[in-house]
């Protein structure tokens, strides 16, 4: 079974290039798709330009979780907006996009995974979360299943089907006056007088003074053609559907192996909490120092291969220079298509199964991978770039970004509009990697 999005899918939005815009916003993504909705809010020129099709990597690909809880405390406000912005999107989006209160149940098999649940829990007060403690006597009631000793838990926490929703969220954004393009790879930015002034596409330029960058696994591989740098990496997610099942639990569930959630189509998706796969490439040498802490950290939380398969951003032979008028690897690789691992595809459904007997046989339907982009905190950029000025990044969700993408797009669409962010984003800020800072890693949950 293909994916529901690839690069022979149909494209949906194909506007004629226009001369100019307020702003140009770089990824159809869930970040890019809210940035540009925002903006037309705003009442400014907005134009969305995305390489392949709106939600073809990690946006679509992802756990499909709305979660505020286990997020760095500097992300909770603005998840909790995001929490109120997708009850409104549902609405004006006018299609069942799957969103669904369910609650998310972080599962505990061992008294000190409990204590990092108390520990967290403060800052869940901290915002006003209901998120509470499951006993021993009490997990059964929550999750049927002898699994567990405990968890932690918030009802309030939501999901969607990603594929559905990110797409659903386009139309409603072009309504609102956001020009969409797909297949449109922008290969550059203008720059005039030190600022910028446009972008160089495939199918022509664009002028405008205020680009977004939201470029997800591809982002560093874009400001590193302009000379700038930042230390993202993306690693590969795997995640499996199984065959319809009864519910066992409304929301996501998550332990130290493996997470869940039943899905509209009355399967699972499911994946691996303990492995993700990292490809070794020139940008993983760079950045190393950077993620140092990191995988002190969890040293056993990847996997390694020696090289990237061909077309992926740190490949060995993807050029990291080109000029306007070439062929990008943008282009190239329309949708990063990774392949699954199947060796942890099975491990995880035999976990889940063993986990729910009752469930019976569990059958996998279907498997797909995406990138996600992350940092070596696990929180992302969200700020002006100084050496660019005109170009606003918000990159880096680490894996976190289908939830929180629309707090994260209404935050930058306030930062290109000038207004106040009204957060404090210097958790996010650009410069944290290079000003002598030390690594602050998010919580680990």
């Amino acid at each position: 079974m293909i994916f529901p999005i690839h690069a022979n899918s149909p494209i949906e939005h194909d506007a004629p290039l226009p001369d100019a815009a307020d702003c140009v916003v770089i990824g159809g993504g869930v970040v890019g798709v809210m940035t540009a909705w925002e903006l037309a809010r705003k009442n400014l020129r907005v134009v969305l330009l995305e390489k392949g099709r709106v939600a073809g990597e990690q946006s679509s690909r992802n756990w499909g979780w709305i979660r505020a809880q286990g997020r760095d405390p500097a992300e909770l406000p603005i998840v909790l907006e995001a929490q109120r912005m997708w009850r409104e999107m549902a609405e004006e989006a006018g299609e069942d996009i799957g969103l669904r209160q369910g609650g998310t149940a972080y599962m505990a098999r061992t008294e000190y995974e409990m204590q990092a649940f108390e520990e967290w829990i403060g800052y869940a007060r901290d915002v006003g979360l209901e998120t509470r403690m499951v006993t021993l006597g009490e997990v059964g009631g929550l999750i049927p299943s002898k699994r567990w000793i405990g968890a932690m838990y918030t009802p309030s926490d939501m999901k969607a089907e990603p594929w559905k929703a990110v797409p659903a969220m386009a139309r409603a954004a072009v309504r609102a006056g956001v020009t969409i393009i797909e297949n449109c790879a922008v290969r550059g930015l203008d720059m005039a007088t030190g600022k910028v002034a446009g972008v160089a596409t495939e199918k022509g330029r664009i002028k405008a003074d205020a680009v977004v960058l939201a470029g997800g696994a591809w982002s560093s591989l874009f400001l590193r053609k302009h000379g700038v740098s930042v230390p993202q990496l993306s690693v590969r997610a795997t995640v499996s559907a199984t065959k319809p099942l009864p519910e066992v639990f409304a929301g996501g569930a998550v332990d130290d192996e493996f997470a869940f959630r039943h899905r509209a189509d009355g399967g699972y998706s499911l994946a691996a909490s303990d492995n993700h796969t990292f490809f070794i490439g020139p940008d993983a040498f760079r950045a190393l120092p950077k993620y140092l802490k990191q995988l002190a950290a969890d040293p056993k939380g990847n996997s390694y291969r020696p090289n990237a398969p061909k077309g992926f951003p740190d490949a060995w032979t993807t050029k990291r220079k080109w000029a306007d008028d070439e062929v990008t690897p943008f282009e190239r690789m329309r949708i990063l298509y990774p392949a699954p691992d199947m060796d942890r595809v099975e491990l995880t459904r035999a976990r889940f199964e063993r986990a729910f007997p009752q469930l019976g046989k569990v059958e996998i339907a279907t498997a797909w991978a995406g990138m996600i982009d992350t940092m070596p905190d696990v929180v992302p950029i969200i700020d002006h770039v100084p050496m660019l000025p005109g170009l606003t990044l918000a990159t880096g969700m680490s894996g976190h970004g289908f939830g929180i993408g629309p707090g994260v797009g209404r935050v930058t669409a306030r930062l290109v509009a000038g207004e106040d962010p009204q957060y404090d984003l210097t958790r996010f800020r650009f410069g944290r990697f290079s000003d002598g800072s030390p690594i602050e890693l998010g919580p680990s949950l």
